[in-house]
């Protein structure tokens, strides 16, 4: 995943014209776009990850980083301004902080261990400036200096601030602000003669010197070329030079030559099917790790890599793995393929990588292809001459099983090898199928002083990488306006009535002012800038003032002087104060977060009123909604009182049962109290199906809620009766039929007179019917618990069937819907199991059928 990003100059040299009539600052957010659009042309490019970077200090000059998305970049591109000094040195040095946040947490760099050139972070830095004079506070600059002193943790562990992923291309806009009669130099782009080139060319890119718009665009599809995923590698010649060969060229040239040293890049393949780097070989340090040293030495952003040129034949060993990188194209790989030499290869070492010796052991060697298109540097394992002869014994002759003169052998080959070459040698030998030649227990070579820097390092690493990325975006604190200085507690004399007299007495065409008065006093006052954007200068020099600003401020200036009936100083217009950018007109939330608390409501129950843009008189229709079932319901419990209640003394008798609603009420019927028939022979049905409808409802207190029932049951289930209950009903009454009068009469005298203390058989027959309710409903609940758990255990849902209540038809319609409860499932063994449970009952119920007959 590559990370473009751009430093753009925004000092105040950026805002002079070319001839194309456009400013450098605008020609340079242009040349962003332009690129963007270029790499998008890449399918590559959606990894890419943009952050933007401009002269201010940081971290305000952060404008886009690690956790910004191209929204947040291109906004802020857009917004851009050049108000400053060209801080290039400074800005330079945030640029590398912010690409090296998250390397010593996520391990990239592995100071001490080796450099693996697969473990890389590819970044490319485009900046973008006018070529001016290096100023800053302290004054001009003739050479760029980066700071030394950074609060990025670890960075002293590196001796220069980039590192060898990370490149810098300069585009040192040239453009003239005339357009010049010449015709324009066709052919490549030159390097810049400005600070900033020879900081390109340390890190592997370049400058770019453009005079024109063509010239510029030309220099972008370069740059875009150039995003390469790899790293940069010191290339330099040791010994004397190789001897010519046959196909090669004849002459020898003597003194330096340009391929005896090369500073390029080599190139880092991703995997095509994971799209990540794969190798297994480091590169080794430039020291030897020493188990007892306290620290660890810093390490150079670019490894310098020796190479002889003695002809030596290449290595490869079957099962044993080696990476392979391709030489960025230089003069080195230019010589080596005009050698057509590519049966032979040279060796390349990393000094004072061994234990003994300068030089060190050769660790892999370069070699052109066999088609003499490219030079690859073949990474092998540390001083291959020796490893790889006894590795090859290993497999071919020994057959994984080696001697103890092998054993001996590889012994001292690993005391000469860095020992943190062990993780790689293990995997290495893994993959071949003999994992148990190296013990678990081998030392890496780091102490324990260095391990626990690291760790700790890592951790302080991640808290600055939190605190930087939290601190992106954010602007500092604008000063809303100039405060004057307090000197009493009394008024401002900008609000006394007697204004006119004093600002005369001021300008001695008045009387001379009196001693209490004081011209000095502005409590509380404070002056309005005319930019708020901008930090107030306090009107200190007129010069401040911008030219095309100064009959503006001349006007203000005189309104607020001779406007004195007004005691309010504007420094505004009144046009100006309600000026503002479209893209913020439609912004209402935010008027309302710097407007005045309100006041509270006088009237709490008031439904709440929604302040919306457009209509602030809409109301909150949820605060307003409101159930008619329960509003009918409150209603009739609250004035559903007898007549008798109210005439009733207090301390008469046990207390008084009040009769609830019956469901067979629905809203919207008029509810009118139940009258107690006359005592006739002929009426007898007729207090038969008010009995009726009494059993139906639940025996419910004044203060009991009736009992919950199922919502997949449907109300007439709940409320079933049979045939034989109502003849069973009958019996009752008429057999006891002043009780059941006396139950229909709960307002009558002489139910008053005398309290019952038992209940009656019709009281007890509710009360079952109540009970048994309850029980099927929550018997019910369990059963449908049962039939959503996995599995086929079904006993316990039979058992609880066994112990339903109620009448025959009343258990086959609970059965019928436990039967739907269970198809919603899909549990078909068990519907099986429930329908012969149905037909069980029916058989039963037949068979008690035909006996009854008898």
């Amino acid at each position: 995943m590559p990370v473009l990003l751009f430093l753009i100059d925004t000092s105040a040299s950026m805002n002079q014209r070319s001839h194309l009539g456009t400013s450098y600052l605008d020609i340079a957010k242009g040349a962003v776009e332009t690129f963007l659009k270029l790499r998008s042309r890449d399918p590559a490019s959606r990894g890419d990850r943009y952050m933007l970077v401009s002269f201010d200090e940081a971290p305000a000059g952060i404008k886009a980083g690690w956790k910004d998305g191209h929204a947040t970049f291109m906004m802020e591109l857009r917004n851009l301004q050049a108000v400053g000094l060209t801080t290039i040195g400074q800005s330079l040095r945030t640029a590398f902080d912010l690409l090296n946040l998250n390397r010593l947490v996520s391990g990239i760099d592995n100071y001490g261990q080796g450099r693996n050139p697969f473990f890389l972070e590819p970044a490319i830095i485009v900046a973008i400036t006018d070529g001016s004079k290096l100023t800053s506070s302290s004054g001009v600059q003739d050479e760029l200096h980066l700071p030394l002193t950074t609060p990025l943790p670890g960075s002293e562990l590196t001796k220069e601030p980039f590192r060898w992923d990370q490149r810098l291309f300069s585009l040192v806009l040239r453009i003239p602000g005339h357009a010049s009669p010449d015709p324009e130099p066709m052919g490549g782009v030159p390097l810049d003669s400005s600070p900033i080139t020879p900081m390109c060319e340390v890190t592997g890119g370049r400058s770019y010197s453009v005079f024109s718009q063509r010239m510029l665009n030309q220099c972008l599809e370069s740059i875009v070329q150039k995003i390469q995923s790899g790293v940069v590698i010191n290339f330099e010649k040791t010994g004397p030079d190789p001897s010519p060969t046959e196909d090669g060229p004849a002459e020898i040239k003597y003194g330096p030559q340009p391929w005896h040293s090369c500073h390029k890049l080599i190139y880092v393949r991703p995997n095509p099917k994971t799209g990540v780097p794969v190798g297994h070989w480091p590169l080794p340090e430039s020291f030897w790790p020493d188990q007892n040293s306290p620290t660890l030495p810093p390490r150079a952003a670019h490894p310098q890599v020796k190479f002889t040129c003695v002809d030596s034949e290449p290595m490869v060993v079957d099962k044993v793995p080696f990476d392979k990188y391709e030489l960025e194209p230089s003069p080195l790989t230019q010589y080596i393929l005009e050698r057509k030499s590519p049966h032979t290869c040279w060796q390349v070492f990393m000094c004072n990588s061994a234990k003994y010796g300068e030089l060190g052991q050769p660790f892999g060697y370069l070699k052109a292809s066999t088609t003499l298109t490219c030079v690859n540097l073949f990474v092998m394992p540390y001083n291959y001459p020796v490893v790889l002869p006894l590795l090859d014994d290993l497999i071919t002759v020994h057959k994984f099983k080696p001697p103890a003169k092998w054993r001996q052998s590889f012994e001292n080959y690993l005391k000469t090898m860095p020992p943190y070459y062990i993780t790689a040698l293990r995997k290495a030998l893994r993959m071949m199928g003999a994992p148990n030649l190296l013990a678990d227990n081998m030392e890496y070579g780091l102490s324990y002083s260095v391990v626990s820097y690291l760790k700790k390092l890592s951790q302080q690493t991640k808290g600055e990488a939190d605190r930087v990325c939290a601190s992106v975006g954010k602007k500092p604190p604008l000063e809303v306006g100039i405060k004057l200085r307090c000197r009493s507690s009394a008024l401002s004399l900008a609000h006394r009535k007697d204004f006119t007299q004093l600002l005369h007495s001021i300008m001695g065409d008045g009387p001379a002012l009196p001693v209490e008065a004081n011209t000095k006093e502005f409590a509380g006052f404070q002056l309005a800038p005319l930019n708020r954007a901008l930090k107030p200068q306090g009107l200190r020099n007129p010069y401040d003032i911008p030219r095309a600003h100064l009959l503006d401020q001349l006007s203000r200036m005189r309104r607020n002087l001779l406007h004195t009936s007004v005691c309010i100083l504007k420094g505004q217009d009144q046009d100006q104060l309600h000026s503002v950018p479209i893209a913020q007109m439609g912004n209402y939330q935010d008027y309302l977060k710097h407007c005045p608390s309100p006041l509270r409501e006088a009237d709490p129950d008031q439904p709440k009123r929604v302040h919306t843009f457009g209509n602030p008189f809409k109301l909150d229709k949820k605060a307003m909604m409101v159930d008619e079932a329960d509003e009918f319901v409150t209603g009739t419990q609250g004035k559903g009182k007898r007549p008798g209640e109210l005439s009733s003394p207090a301390g008469g008798g046990a207390p008084k049962r009040r009769r609830c609603m019956s469901p067979l009420l629905r809203p919207g019927r008029a509810y009118t109290p139940p009258k107690t028939p006359p005592r006739a022979p002929d009426n007898d049905q007729t207090a038969v199906g008010n009995h009726v409808a009494n059993d139906l409802e639940p025996n419910r207190n004044s203060d009991q809620e009736p009992s919950p029932v199922p919502e997949s049951e449907p109300l007439e289930q709940s409320n079933h009766f049979q045939p034989d209950e109502v003849e069973s009903q009958q019996e009752d009454v008429q057999e006891n039929g002043q009780s059941s009068e006396g139950e229909m009469s709960l307002g009558s005298e002489g139910e008053e007179d005398t309290p019952r203390r038992y209940p009656s058989p019709c009281q007890l027959k509710k009360i079952r019917n109540q009970e048994s309710q309850e029980l099927n409903s929550e018997l019910r609940v369990l059963i449908t618990k049962e039939i959503r758990k996995p599995g086929r255990r079904y006993e316990k849902i039979f058992y609880l069937l066994k112990q339903i209540q109620g009448s025959l038809e009343t258990r086959l319609i609970f059965l019928q819907n436990i039967i739907k409860e269970a198809a919603r499932f899909k549990k078909r063994v068990l519907i099986e199991q429930l329908e012969n449970f149905l037909e069980e009952i029916h058989l039963r119920a037949n068979s008690i059928n035909h006996l009854d007959g008898f």
